[in-house]
């Protein structure tokens, strides 16, 4: 099935704008590309409230900006590995899928950090989706949306965020009833002080679970606070 809607988009006048909180360059703190200079959009807004969610700031706030523009930022980056589209939770935005259909038209790589309970069909289907499954910690379990795992495929990743074994005991169950065949990178990702990742390493091994320790290194190069002034 084919998503997206690029055909739609018009850019009369300003044309189609998002809610953004901040445009910057960095390298990828997570997922499977870890490392990887990205250039990061981050809009506004989120249906959650995570206990641990260290972006609160983005659930407000923000301005108005074209795509076109953010087409220009991402022009100038050109070269970089990937893009970013992450939030507060992108999806509540309607002209967010306009933004990955832009995007990904003028050839850059994406990928999309979505909290898992908001629909993922309509995603692009070149867009990478980095997909989470909200653990007891959270505050939040329960809010995954399960249609998603239809729209899940081989380069796409899953994200649990574990704070402790309750969390980590949820997160083996749920591979094990519903991603027992997925072709997808599960990540396991311990809370910033919550959780000593390499507990959590031994869980894993003693388990014999194919997931991936998914580190923030972003906390580990900057763990006063991450410079965002690269353009």
């Amino acid at each position: 099935m084919k998503r997206g809607i690029a055909s739609n988009i018009s850019f009369r006048g300003a044309g189609p704008v998002v809610r953004v909180i901040e445009v910057f360059r960095s390298l990828q703190g997570e997922s499977s590309r870890a490392g990887f200079p990205s250039l990061f959009i981050r809009l506004a807004g989120c249906n959650l409230n995570c206990v641990y969610c260290d972006t609160a700031y983005a659930r407000e706030g923000g301005r108005d900006v074209p795509i076109r523009d953010l087409l220009k930022t991402a022009e100038r980056c050109r070269g970089i590995d990937h893009i970013t589209v992450t939030g507060g939770e992108p999806l509540l935005q309607e002209n967010a899928i306009a933004l990955m259909d832009a995007l990904t038209g003028r050839g850059f790589s994406l990928r999309l950090e979505t909290n898992g309970s908001l629909p993922i069909a309509r995603v692009p289907e070149a867009v990478r989706k980095i997909v989470d499954v909200k653990t007891p910690s959270s505050g939040q379990a329960g809010s995954f949306l399960m249609d998603n795992l239809s729209w899940i495929g081989p380069g796409d990743e899953i994200k649990f965020v574990i704070g402790n074994r309750i969390d980590y005991t949820y997160s083996r169950r749920f591979i094990k009833k519903f991603l027992d065949k997925t072709d997808c990178i599960v990540n396991f990702s311990p809370v910033y002080g919550a959780v000593s990742p390499g507990d959590l390493a031994e869980w894993i091994l003693r388990d014999r679970l194919t997931v991936r320790l998914n580190m923030q290194l972003h906390r580990i190069l900057w763990p006063g606070d991450e410079p965002k002034t690269y353009r």
